[in-house]
């Protein structure tokens, strides 16, 4: 590989040591007096790297690298200094030089010179190489992020639409039994499909922000179980939470059957009543989540009504998400509790 050098320096006789010794490894070398040539040059050339000489005629090697760095010039530059005073090295290092080689009259200045060009160059190019593949890494992030956006934007819909007949299915049967069980199925479609939705309207396409989810999933959910003869009045107040898309589907799934539940079941005795839920962080990792409602109460050892299709679905989901769902002695209405692990720590590499 042949190497461009610029070397920057008003001693002639130094450089043309240099550039005979440079090119019997087969590098090119351009020699500059001043700064101004050697900006000029930098301008209309393309060089591997700049040797830089500390004591120049009006000024020092130090206000140079101040001028490449105002001009963002990046190109690695070995230092050359004929003093011996380690601040005169220390300063151009922090000053943007990437290594610093002594001048002297002695047979190592060649070599360490040499050796010095040598590893900054190699170090320069490791470097661009790192961003380059950093780059490539980047855009490809982004091409799969834009997909999985599409991919879940076209779930959404396909599901949106599936809701949809559902619901056509709901205002043309005449059995209430069957009305109520395609009910409950298009609130259960409901909680994934606005998962996709939230997903795809997501600066990151692998978390959910939980809040927003719930939020969006609870005026749905008044939408689609709403009955003029029996109203829902359902709250929200949730803590901003953020939350995978997994996870966030198993909370949407129970909230749909805990709050189906008790539209159907709590009011029984009265035409309507509040259903809440309730979602509060209780730690850095962890949150809770409560159903209430002012209704009825439930008998805990009482097997469930109907088909117990959505109590399983709560008990089996919920185990996946903490230590599973409770049920608190309250003296009027239903509180179900879940505690919620947000994230689960990832198990360190084998």
């Amino acid at each position: 590989m042949s190497i461009r050098i610029l070397y920057l320096d008003d001693d002639a006789a130094i450089v043309r040591l240099v550039d005979k010794a440079v090119a019997r490894l087969g590098y090119r070398l351009t020699h500059a007096e001043t700064p101004e040539q050697a900006l000029a040059l930098l301008n209309a050339e393309s060089f591997d790297i700049l040797v830089l000489d500390h004591y120049l005629q009006n000024v020092t090697g130090h206000e140079v690298l101040r001028r490449l760095r105002a001009r963002d010039v990046i190109l690695p530059v070995v230092y050359v200094t004929g003093s011996n005073e380690a601040q005169v090295a220390i300063e151009a290092i922090r000053a943007g030089a990437s290594d610093y080689v002594i001048k002297t009259v002695s047979d190592d200045f060649m070599p360490l010179l040499i050796s010095a060009i040598e590893h900054s160059v190699a170090n320069a190019q490791l470097r661009a190489a790192k961003e380059r593949a950093e780059e490539e890494i980047r855009l490809a992030k982004e091409r799969a992020e834009a997909l999985l956006g599409e991919v879940n934007h076209r779930v959404a819909n396909s599901l949106a639409l599936v809701a949809s007949l559902l619901r056509l299915q709901i205002s043309n049967s005449k059995n209430p039994d069957v009305k109520s069980e395609l009910a409950e199925t298009q609130a259960r479609i409901t909680a994934i499909a606005g998962m996709h939705r939230s997903l795809y309207t997501s600066d990151d396409v692998s978390r959910v922000e939980l809040d927003r989810y719930l939020r969006n999933l609870t005026s749905e959910l008044s939408g689609s179980l709403q009955n003029p003869e029996k109203p829902l009045h359902l709250t929200l107040d949730a803590d901003p939470i953020s939350i995978t898309a997994d996870r966030a589907v198993s909370i949407g799934m129970i909230v749909t059957e805990l709050v189906t539940n008790a539209y159907k079941y709590a009011y029984t005795d009265k035409p309507t009543g509040e259903i809440r839920i309730r979602l509060k962080r209780t730690g850095d990792n962890a949150a809770l989540l409560r159903v209430e409602d002012d209704g009825v109460g439930m008998q805990l050892t009482s097997a469930p009504t109907g088909t117990g299709l959505g109590s399983r679905i709560v008990k089996s989901m919920a185990s996946t998400l903490g230590p599973g769902i409770s049920y608190l002695e309250t003296h009027h209405g239903t509180i179900a509790e879940m505690p919620l692990v947000i994230a689960i720590a990832q198990a360190p590499p084998g």
